[in-house]
């Protein structure tokens, strides 16, 4: 990508601590409900029960509350707020991303854990907490375990989501204590960059060695620990953290060579491995969380030489969508953590894919080729839209995350535009494509620890990034530090 006049790098970046609440639906209470007499995680797990968490959510709503509020349904935070707002109440719900949820409803213990409750979607998705992302909740776990104890109730109720990275030649995740790290594929191996702070600045790029011109994939372990793939023609390998937010092994073989990979976590915490070559699609998945390892298997079929892309259903059964330049397919797991179905068909050929969640939960996927980009969803748990054209560069690269708000935001890149498309709403239909650079040869959306989505983009000048400083706002396109990484042709 070429680099944007006058594209500065930020010595520190725009930091938005706590942005507490970032997706939630219209329809919030109108009127103020009393407070309950209980305090600290008590309150927490009272209102938090009220409001419809059960189970490990309720857990973890009570932990991320503790992290957020102490649990003080009249706390608020306007400091590192960038732009000027103010988290509030319970679950820090931030007037400038929310501001339909008002001060009376914030500052109402009830009415701000059914907020959290809508905004969580069902307490299966934290992305819009930075105490979550940053994992600052987890020293909260045990006082949030023993307030359900003392409530008791313990229905059952769902974990919270891992919903699964782009793969592609650039690919990012965060790491346990929130920072993101990114991983570049240039010709002659992989290169390495890293947060030195959550949501923060960026290191200087370190070489890595590894395949050279790789397909890479990143998921986390159910320990935390990032685990990342590189697949080429002739070897697939992996490197994994050797502690949560640590140091890295060395690359160890994981197969022989194919077309491209995806990697997802499946609901237990173990990662299964997608990768297709000139016979089909493949799979390999850890026979325990943080363990060991199948042996490959087949997946009966799919399409020879495919891209792929990893979805997740809100009940967390992973999905799997594969395209080449004639066909598209899917399978999907028959069960939470369990097999999988027969390959069908989604649609014709084309160039790129990715795919997405709306704050429902439902599945969205877009597919690029010669005259655009296209888009379908679901209906329902097993409907899907007719495909829908888009408008979009031809024959694009694609990547997609959700904005603070819990909008879905596509961008697609080809050799001489970059370009963007958001939800006008929550669940809702898309605007029109928007200019976001100039041409390049990658594309990945990550979001950081406080939410705002980054960009990455590549060329045979190396790679840029580029980060939201607002609801429709972003910074210059620019190096991640001092240097533009490695080039990704």
């Amino acid at each position: 990508m070429t680099r944007t006049q006058g594209a500065r790098r930020v010595p520190l970046r725009i930091l938005l601590s706590a942005l507490a609440s970032l997706g939630v639906t219209a329809g919030l209470l109108a009127g103020a409900t009393p407070v309950p007499a209980a305090t600290g995680s008590d309150l927490c797990a009272e209102v938090g029960y009220q409001a419809g968490f059960r189970g490990d959510a309720l857990v973890t709503a009570i932990a991320v509350g503790l992290a957020e509020s102490s649990c003080d349904p009249h706390a608020s935070n306007v400091q590192n707020n960038t732009p000027p707002s103010t988290d509030r109440g319970l679950w820090e719900i931030n007037d400038y991303w929310h501001p339909e949820v008002s001060d009376a409803c914030a500052y109402d213990a009830q009415c701000n854990a059914d907020a959290a409750f809508r905004i969580s979607n069902g307490g299966t998705d934290w992305q819009p907490w930075s105490t979550y992302n940053q994992g600052a909740h987890l020293r909260w776990m045990g006082e949030a375990r023993d307030a359900v104890d003392r409530l008791g109730h313990h229905d059952p109720g769902p974990a919270p989501l891992v919903y699964p990275a782009q793969s592609g030649r650039v690919v990012s995740a965060r790491s346990a204590d929130g920072r993101l790290e990114v991983f570049a594929a240039g010709a002659n191996g992989i290169s390495h960059a890293w947060q030195t702070t959550a949501s923060g600045a960026w290191s200087d790029w370190e070489t890595l060695g590894g395949p050279g011109g790789a397909e890479l994939a990143i998921a986390p372990n159910a320990d935390g620990r990032l685990e990342v793939f590189a697949l080429n023609g002739t070897t697939l390998q992996h490197r994994y953290q050797l502690q949560p937010s640590g140091g890295w092994s060395n690359w160890e073989t994981f197969g022989g060579g194919g077309h491209d990979l995806a990697v997802g976590s499946n609901q237990d915490g173990r990662i299964e491995v997608f990768a297709s070559g000139p016979v089909g699609v493949f799979h390999k998945y850890q026979a325990a969380p943080n363990g060991g390892w199948s042996d490959w298997e087949s997946t009966g079929g799919g399409p020879a030489d495919s891209e792929i892309a990893l979805g997740k259903a809100p009940d967390g059964r992973l999905e799997v969508f594969a395209l080449n330049g004639s066909t598209f397919q899917h399978i999907w797991q028959t069960g939470v953590n369990g097999g999988w179905s027969a390959w069908e068909t989604f649609g014709g050929g084309g160039r790129d894919l990715t795919v997405d969640h709306n704050q429902d939960g439902r599945l969205e996927v877009f597919a690029s080729g010669p005259v655009g980009v296209f888009h379908k969803y679901q209906t329902s748990p097993t409907g899907w839209s007719d495909w829908e054209p888009t408008g979009g560069p031809a024959d694009s690269r694609l990547t997609s995350e959700r904005a603070p708000d819990g909008r879905v935001e596509v961008f697609a890149i080809n050799g001489s535009t970059a370009q963007h498309i958001w939800q006008t709403g929550l669940n809702a239909p898309y605007g029109q494509w928007e200019t976001f650079g100039s041409g390049g040869t990658e594309v990945v959306a990550a979001a950081n620890a406080d939410g705002r989505i980054e960009v990455f983009g590549t060329s045979n000048a190396g790679v840029f990034h580029k980060w939201q400083t607002g609801f429709s706002t972003w910074s210059d396109w620019a190096w991640l530090n001092t240097t533009a990484g490695p080039a990704v042709g």
